[in-house]
Parts: C-alpha cells; structure tokens; sequence
C-alpha cells in the first residue's frame, strides 16, 4: 500500500475539518440508526428460520429460494427508486422506503406455506429498493471523495451493530415470546422488530435535509466551506451528465463485478451464521444469537480501521484486497472447524472482518469517478446487480447443503468468489480510484 499522506493543516483546512465533523455528528448516527433498522428486517429471517422451518415444513433450499428473492424485488425496482429519490429529495423518498417495509415486514406474521413466504420476500426488497444506494448518492451531497470513505465506513458499520445487538436479541424475542397469544415465536419477531422501521421513517420527515443550503443547523460560512470542498472535488470526476451514460461505462459494469462477489460472501454470513452456529452444537435462541455476534464485532473494528486507513493513505485497492482475501481465508477455515464452536468463530470472525470491511471501503470506487445524474443512476445499477448475489448466495448454499448435509462445500464457493473479487479490484486503474 501506498505511504501515508501527509498535509500540513492550514488555517482553512482547520476550518474544513471542524465544519466536517459537525457534518459526521449530525447527519451519520441517524444514517446508522436507518441502516440498523433495515438491516434487522431483512436479515431477521436468518433467525426465523431456525423455527419457522420447522413449523412450515420448510426445506434448507426453499428458506435459502425465499431469502434470496428479496433481492429480485430490490434487483427490479433499485434504479427507478434511486432516480426518485434524486427528483422528490433524500428526505421524503428515505421516509417512504422505511415505512413501507415496515409495514410488508410486519406482515411476515401470517406466513403459512412457500407461496407466501416468497411473495412477501419479493416485497420487501421492492419496498427497500433504493435506500443503501440512496443514502450512499446523500453522503455524496455533502461528503468530497477524500472523505467518503470514512464516512461510508462508518454508516456500514450499523451491519455488525446490527449483528451484535440484534442477533441477541432476535434469539430472546423468539425464545421468550414463543406461544404468547397463540403465536408462534418467529411471528412476533417479525412484528416486533418492523415497528422501529415506521417510526424511525417518521422521524426522517422531520430530521433528514435534502441538500446543504436546506440545513438550518449549518452556518451561511458553513455551507459555504462544504460548497467549496465539493466544487474543488468535481474536478477529479469523469462528466457523466445523462442517466445512461452509467449504461454505457465499462468501469461501472467491472463495479458490479466486483460487488457481485463481495455481496455473496456477506449475505452467507447474514442469512446463514445462526445456521452456521447452531451446525457447531449450539442449542437455544439467545445462545446461538449472542455467539453469532462475535464474528460482528471483529468486522465492527475492522471496517473502521480500514475506513481511516483509506482516507488517511488515500489508497483504495490494496485497501479492498486485503480484507476481501481475508474473507477468503475465513470461510476456508470455517469449512474445515466446523466440529468446534470456539474454531468456528475465530473462523467466521476472520470471515466477517474481510467481507463487511470490503463493502465500505467499495463505495469509495464508483464514487471516485461517477458525478451528476449518472450518479444516481450508476449507484443504483451497482448495488442492484451486485445484490443479485443475496438471491444467489443462499440459495447456492441452501441447495448445495441439502444434496451434501454439509456447509462447508458451500463456504469453499465463497472463498473462491472473494478471490475473484479481489483480482478484479486488482486491475482498476490507481488513477481512477485512489483520490
């Protein structure tokens, strides 16, 4: 990797930096608060599974079939989502998107056969489809490249928070609320956990600004810092006036590559870990959820060394290619530890930090060279064809489980898929990447 950058602060880099971290205060614990909620409601059926497949009759291959469609539905619906959130503002359209799926998530509830369970997937991912790359395109309203990946990073680390609160408590919801009313546990972790995602939709209406000059918490000369930190950032960026100029670019398609291949090694993790565990000998909800947790908070301080690394080096590659390798390694091991709970952890922990820590660090890429409506228009077509692989992913691991009863076949493909991510980041141009 590249040697630190170093400069030398100037009385209007102080200036900027000071107004930046007003920024960072304001605006990212809210983004992480969104980004926890909506993790939790898409990745609670990881836990759900391990009653409702039983209850229902479900087989490995028809849970991994039903947890990956929420991602056709996203895979659909994720560019024209983008583009409206563009036209009517971040805060009206973020607002929609969380209170809709927390509606189609409460209603997870009365999921009683396949047909069902695949539908309301389905729906989920269309009522979700824009909000990661909608507020990845936010960050970019109010963040210069220099800065985006910390900032991103940080936003990004609400999936091993999300995993570290959550998976406890989704364990306790469905171990403690079991019966109650009549219901089964898994139904009222459905309801429970999809109520925060309406309220903290109404919240965005009144907390999100859809542009810098909107924020009244923010100084004239304030804004003015910001307006100017982006002005000079505009430079570095290829002119991508139109919405399919995105269409047209080879870099954003060797994007969605790259995604491809980092996404299918995160969405093992969140669909499957409580799987995972609960294959090591580990009984009870609370129990596997409070050990699922572990590998979340080794990504949690991975992610963010690397964010800051990033930013301070001003390095991008080598910065994706480590931790995507260590994805690798992690899920090699895995395969081969899975007669030990403590071996498989320190494995899946090694798993984690790689793959969460390389979709933060990501965003930096497309964003270095992709401006204007183009913007929201690329943005989207990445994370929509690189999410293809949560259809993928387990659904591959759910299939291959049933015909070998084992998960470690399954763990090798990933390893592999890492591998391949991590040539592909190899072969971007510095020049387009490390600023």
């Amino acid at each position: 990797m590249s040697t630190t950058v170093t400069t030398a602060e100037t009385p209007e880099l102080a200036r900027e930096n000071a107004v930046y971290r007003k920024v960072i205060r304001h605006i990212v614990p809210f983004l992480i608060l969104c980004y926890v909620v909506s993790y939790l409601d898409r990745v609670n059926v990881g836990f759900a599974k391990l009653q409702m497949s039983q209850d229902l009759g479900f087989s490995e291959a028809a849970y991994g079939l039903g947890a990956g469609l929420f991602f056709i539905g996203y895979f659909l619906f994720e560019v024209p989502s983008n583009l409206m959130l563009q036209k009517v503002g971040a805060r009206t359209w973020i607002a929609r998107i969380m209170i809709s799926w927390g509606v189609v998530s409460a209603l997870f509830v009365f999921v009683n056969n396949e047909a069902t369970f695949y539908v309301l997937r389905f729906l989920l991912g269309a009522a979700e489809a824009g909000f990661y790359p909608g507020v990845i395109l936010y960050c970019t309203y109010w963040f210069p490249s220099a800065r985006r990946a910390r900032v991103i990073a940080l936003f990004m680390s609400a999936i091993p928070v999300a995993g570290i609160f959550g998976n406890p408590l989704s364990g306790w919801i469905m171990d403690v609320f079991e019966g109650t009313g009549g219901w089964n546990g898994w139904q009222w972790l459905f309801l429970i956990e999809a109520l925060p995602a309406i309220a903290v939709g109404v919240m965005t209406l009144f907390y999100l600004d859809n542009s810098v000059r909107e924020a009244k918490w923010l100084s004239d000369d304030e804004k003015t810092v910001i307006e100017r930190a982006l002005a000079k950032d505009t430079k570095h960026h290829s002119e991508h006036g139109k919405t399919w100029d995105a269409f047209r670019d080879p870099k954003v398609w060797l994007m969605c590559l790259i995604y491809f291949f980092f996404v299918m090694g995160q969405y093992a993790l969140t669909f499957w870990m409580p799987t995972f565990v609960e294959s090591t000998g580990i009984k009870g909800g609370f129990a596997i959820g409070a050990l699922s947790a572990v590998p979340y908070l080794a990504a949690l301080v991975a992610m963010n060394l690397f964010g800051r690394s990033a930013d301070r080096r001003r390095e991008r590659r080598w910065h994706l290619i480590i931790p995507s390798l260590m994805g690798a390694v992690g899920f090699s091991l895995a395969a081969s530890w899975t007669g030990s709970t403590a071996l498989s952890l320190v494995a899946l922990s090694i798993a984690a930090a790689g793959v969460l820590t390389c979709a933060p660090l990501f965003w930096s890429l497309p964003t270095a060279f992709l401006s204007g409506t183009a913007a929201a228009a690329g943005l989207a077509v990445i994370n929509s064809v690189g999410n293809l692989a949560g259809f993928v992913s387990p659904y591959m691991i759910g299939s291959l489980k049933d015909a070998t009863d084992s998960t470690a076949i399954p763990m090798y493909v990933l390893a592999l898929g890492l591998v391949i991510g991590a040539a592909a980041v190899l072969v971007t141009k510095k020049s387009v990447v490390n600023r």
